[in-house]
């Protein structure tokens, strides 16, 4: 493991509790100690704001405001244009990695998210 995932901040933004609860269980079974969660868009900004994570997990459907949007708020405010935004979102297209990846998404994970492919992508993005 390169960064060791107690150093990391992470944050979890889904409106699922199930999907909260799965990724918090991977992230803290390897060692993650600093993880927020946030139950739609507009809060895992203003956590975001307050936190300041190394790592955003985004889901994309959502209420309210969509991870798509949010991660696009998220990269054009200075402060936390350099958080990494992974999407993990059940919209498993082509077309819909690209829109993230034009949005500013870091990354892109199709649900269900495995251990093995979640701690690839904080490997990937913390190297």
């Amino acid at each position: 493991m390169t960064q060791n995932l107690k150093e990391l901040k992470i944050l979890i933004v889904d409106d699922s509790p199930f999907e909260r609860a799965k990724l918090k269980d991977i992230l803290c079974r390897h060692g993650a100690a600093q993880i927020h969660e946030a139950e739609n868009a507009a809060d895992g900004i203003d956590i975001a704001t307050e936190k300041m994570p190394d790592i955003i997990f985004m889901d994309v459907t959502m209420p309210g405001m969509s991870g798509f949007q949010a991660v696009k708020k998220i990269k054009q405010s200075p402060p936390l244009a350099s958080i990494k935004v992974v999407l993990c979102t059940s919209k498993g297209e082509p077309t819909d990695k690209v829109w993230g990846e034009r949005q500013g998404a870091d990354g892109y994970l199709v649900k269900p998210v495995g251990p093995d492919a979640l701690i690839q992508e904080i490997e990937r993005l913390t190297i």
